[in-house]
């Protein structure tokens, strides 16, 4: 039970570390788009020294990794010094079983963080990387993994979540939704470089640091010709100002819709003629939008940009089993092309009634299924991008309120208990007031889409404590290379 709590409180000392770094952009086409041969870069082996854990600083020690954690990083442990202490360190890109010749770089208390000098032992679990970024790039965490066994790990990370943080044991056997492992994402973020030359590219592992790419794994095909054609152009006069560009495929893969985040006094006119050229020579970008540059957190609630300028379309309309959703530039939308349609089914299925809420509704995903089934449903949104396009693409029975969940659940409370409520929140999940609200509320059933399974563990335990039942649990693998865990769990009391 102790080393359950501490575990604990080291892995959220671990995420408020990352949290300091520049996020993972998770966005990363075919295996033949990387040369064959391209080693990844690694550490520089340092000199090897033996030391007490209190003296840990940069040195380097045999470690045998024990488990993936979730993160991305497998959890190894310093042998104990004279007291009997030991230190957990986190090191990435390993496998359970292996041993490793580690870098400990100095950590927080009781924890410190790791980086592979050698591998001693090899897992025969271990497979080459398809990207010759991998290691580099900070998108992917797990391509040296099989992709049969990446379900299994994060089957395992999601149910030992639950049980070490709300003492949750899954009865129900988890149901996995696997994607294609490559090409699935319909939407990738980039940094641009305009100087000394044009490049794309995503931050290096761990770090601000610029990484030029020219092509990404888990990025669409459309996407990655659009990235080498963007490229090949060398910008095609791509304005100083422009930051980031990001890249967004219709469900056939058939147009993108882009937008840029741009610093502060870009010029307006040099932005529109940037956009106009990459109109004529990358014909599938239907319309760019610009937006002012800011730093983004998951965690943070959905804001609204006010764009600075657009040329041509602003939204495109995405299609999802039998429905065209708009989407505009700037709304959230889930970014796995290929499993999108499987998660709107599972989560809206089987389900019907008089009174449905879908709260965190973005531009109305869930709701626009439930419609079907359900007389009346509230979708509640706060982002006027996303609630923009969920009042466009709601049916006559869905009503659309432009509010934070938590503010709707206190000051309009449905007149009477829903048969169900959708819940689909950003990483930093509910929280506790809203946890509380939907206890007060009671509806029959409760449908929780989480992208994080901490927060998914904290929410959940009140629900269950006030007699709902996990009935259902599936895993849906939205970010195939990476640790990021999409998970469904359908409750009833």
């Amino acid at each position: 039970m102790r080393r359950a709590k501490v575990e604990f409180v080291l892995y959220a000392l671990v995420w408020v570390e990352r949290a300091l770094l520049p996020a993972a952009v998770d966005v990363a086409p075919d295996f033949d788009f990387c040369h064959q041969g391209v080693e990844v870069e690694i550490q520089q082996q340092h000199q090897r020294r033996r030391t007490r854990v209190s003296d840990v600083h940069n040195e380097i020690m045999l470690l045998n990794i024990e488990k993936l954690i979730y993160g991305g990083d497998g959890l190894a442990r310093t042998p104990a010094d004279a007291a009997g202490r030991s230190m957990a360190v986190f090191v990435p890109f390993v496998l359970p079983g292996e041993r490793a010749e580690t870098e400990i770089a100095p950590g927080r208390a009781g924890f410190a963080r790791g980086s592979v000098s050698q591998l001693v032992e090899r897992s025969p679990e271990r497979v080459e990387a398809a990207c010759c970024y991998f290691q580099r790039c900070g998108g992917c965490q797990y391509q040296h993994i099989s992709y049969e066994r990446q379900l299994e790990y994060k089957a395992g990370i999601l149910q030992e979540t639950l049980q070490r943080i709300a003492k949750i044991e899954l009865t129900a056997e988890i149901k996995l939704h696997p994607s294609s492992p490559w090409n699935y994402r319909n939407r990738t973020r980039l940094r641009v470089q305009t100087a000394p030359e044009f490049a794309l590219g995503y931050y290096r592992f761990g770090s601000h640091e610029f990484l030029a790419v020219r092509e990404c794994p888990i990025s669409s095909p459309l996407i990655n010709r659009a990235m080498a054609r963007l490229i090949e152009l060398k910008g095609g006069e791509c304005p100083g100002g422009v930051e980031e560009i990001e890249l967004f495929a219709d469900a056939s893969d058939e147009r993108l819709l882009a937008w840029a985040f741009c610093a502060r006094g870009a010029n307006l006119e040099a932005l529109l003629h940037w956009a106009e050229t990459l109109g004529r020579e990358v014909p599938a970008i239907t319309g760019m939008t610009f937006f002012p540059s800011r730093r983004r957190s998951e965690e943070e609630e959905p804001t609204d940009l006010k764009p600075l300028a657009w040329s041509g379309a602003t939204e495109l309309l995405y299609r999802v089993n039998d429905t065209d959703y708009r989407v505009s530039a700037g709304a959230f939308f889930q970014v796995n092309r290929q499993l999108v349609g499987e998660l709107a089914s599972t989560v809206t299925g089987h389900a019907q009634g008089d009174l449905a809420l879908d709260l965190y509704a973005g531009v109305g995903l869930f709701s626009t299924a439930l419609a079907r089934s359900f007389h009346h449903i509230f979708a509640v949104e706060p982002s006027q991008t996303s609630y923009a396009d969920l009042v466009h693409n709601s049916a006559a029975n869905v009503k659309a309120v432009r509010a934070r969940t938590e503010d709707y659940l206190r000051k309009s409370p449905a007149r009477k208990c829903p048969d169900l409520v959708v819940l689909d929140p950003p990483r930093a999940g509910v929280g506790k007031a809203v946890t509380r609200l939907l206890v007060e509320l009671g509806a029959r059933s409760v449908r929780y889409v989480s992208c994080d399974p901490s927060t998914l563990a904290r929410d959940l335990a009140p629900l269950l404590a006030s007699g709902y039942r996990i009935e259902e649990a599936h895993l849906f693998d939205l970010f195939p290379q990476t640790f990021h865990i999409e998970s469904v769990m359908l409750l009833t009391r």
